[in-house]
């Protein structure tokens, strides 16, 4: 007998020994009839140890003992008297009674515990498919339920375990016919496994194989359900997944479609003035060229030649955006002097600001810069264009400086500032502030804030402490710039 069996069978033949001993030392203060209650007592309590296979034919040994020993006359297994014979039947009818019982509730109680265990399995195995377990986690729970190696097919074809050539094709029919084949199933009672579909509410996303060795003609049905409902938990896992993948793929094709609506809507509003401005001059200067004196001529080129800077600049500032929001970017880089930075995007300045507005302050010995010169040249042009055309007028400032380890512009105005609730919102695409006048897609600062952020630096704004906007660029310094 296997160790797990020799505990209840020591405390089975500890209660009867115990119920003996009672019996004997008892047996001259009792009668006859209250010794028998002491043995329906040993009775009861060594069916809550043992089998009804061992319990019952002790009890019977038992009582013929309890005969023997107590019953008139003693020592022999004849009984004189009608109320004897009565009492030991009654006494047997009990002991078999007893140990009915007890294994019934044995067997219930048994039953409830697999049930739980079960309950336990399906729990758990929810709980990893919950945070994010494969395919591959309902192999070890099929594996306790066969007797060989599990294997699964999925609907994209992906095969997991090692199945043979016939599992193989069971498991295509499965997957295919979404049923379930072997002993117990209905379908293929004769094969020597188990395939068994991963369905779910739409469809079936595969299928698994669990091989029964010699138990197809002793199979457990509820192993077999359990197998299945593992099996339907993976199925509906898989479907969630694929419900989820659809939604975010139609999320992100909706907003893409809303993005390409929005840039379309934007360029095409703020395209349209300096394309008309252009086509009128044109148009002018084709059709009155002769009533027309050479001051007249020249406004009117330098103004199809303003009007077309500020188109090829809406549009390069619309390029760009949609260039650095490509997944593995690489930027063109190189050491550059900040100086030089500073006097292309003055000279790219010079005709939108004849005033000389813009004041620099450039710290001396500015370390070199390792960055793409064309975005950085195009970042401070868009923050100075901005600081000109939305700073009420006054001077715009443009501050270089070193401390630790980065590099810090700001570009800071007079102006009327941002709304505290707009900081944010005007580096999104698209977004411009109330205080925003004139044409312009909303681009420029979100391509500002892009730019940095592929230098792996940051833009932020900061209101200034008596009116106006500052907005700074922090970027970091390599090793070898860094004194």
């Amino acid at each position: 007998m296997r160790f797990p069996s020799l505990r209840p069978l020591l405390a089975g033949a500890a209660t009867w020994a115990l119920c003996w001993t009672l019996l004997l030392v008892l047996a001259p203060q009792l009668e006859l009839a209250h010794l028998a209650l002491l043995m329906v007592m040993g009775a009861l309590l060594a069916g809550l140890w043992w089998p009804p296979r061992l319990a019952l034919p002790v009890a019977v040994l038992a009582v013929a003992a309890f005969n023997w020993r107590f019953v008139p006359p003693q020592g022999s297994l004849r009984v004189e008297r009608p109320q004897d014979l009565l009492l030991l039947l009654t006494l047997l009818g009990a002991s078999a009674l007893v140990a009915g019982l007890m294994a019934r509730q044995r067997r219930l109680a048994d039953t409830a515990q697999a049930h739980a265990r079960r309950s336990e399995e399906l729990r758990a195995f929810a709980e990893h498919l919950r945070d994010g377990a494969g395919p591959a986690a309902l192999l070890p729970q099929l594996q306790a339920l066969a007797r060989g190696p599990v294997s699964l097919r999925l609907a994209d074809g992906e095969l997991l375990g090692q199945p043979t050539p016939g599992a193989a094709t069971g498991l295509a029919l499965c997957m295919a016919q979404a049923q379930a084949f072997g002993p117990g199933c209905g379908h293929h009672e004769d094969e020597d496994a188990w395939y068994l579909p991963l369905r779910g509410r739409q469809a079936c996303h595969g299928a698994a194989h669990l091989p029964l060795g010699e138990r197809p003609v002793q199979f457990d049905e509820a192993d077999r359900l359990q197998a299945q409902a593992l099996c339907d938990q993976l199925g509906l896992a898989l479907e969630r997944a694929q419900a989820l993948a659809s939604a975010q793929a139609a999320q992100e094709e909706a907003a893409s479609q809303r993005l390409r609506n929005t840039l379309l809507a934007a360029i095409a509003h703020d395209h349209r003035t300096p394309l008309a401005t252009i086509l009128g001059a044109a148009t002018s200067l084709r059709d009155q060229a002769e009533r027309l004196d050479g001051l007249q001529r020249q406004r009117l080129a330098e103004r199809i030649v303003s009007e077309a800077e500020q188109l090829a600049r809406l549009t390069d500032n619309a390029l760009q955006l949609a260039r650095l929001g490509q997944p593995g970017l690489a930027l063109n880089l190189d050491w550059e002097s900040v100086e030089e930075l500073v006097g292309s995007v003055l000279q790219r300045l010079r005709e939108r600001d004849p005033q000389r507005r813009i004041k620099l302050h450039l710290a001396p010995d500015l370390p070199l810069l390792r960055c793409d010169a064309v975005l950085l040249v195009q970042l401070l042009d868009n923050l100075l264009d901005n600081a000109l055309r939305h700073g009420g007028g006054g001077t715009v400032e443009l501050h270089a400086r070193q401390r630790g380890k980065q590099l810090q512009l700001a570009v800071r105005d007079r102006g009327p500032g941002v709304p505290l609730g707009q900081r944010e919102r005007i580096f999104e695409p698209y977004q411009r502030g109330e205080q925003a006048q004139g044409r312009g897609t909303g681009v420029g600062l979100a391509l500002c804030r892009a730019i940095a952020r592929a230098h792996g630096g940051e833009l932020h704004y900061r209101a200034r402490g008596h009116g106006g906007s500052s907005f700074e660029l922090a970027l970091p310094l390599p090793e070898q710039a860094a004194p």
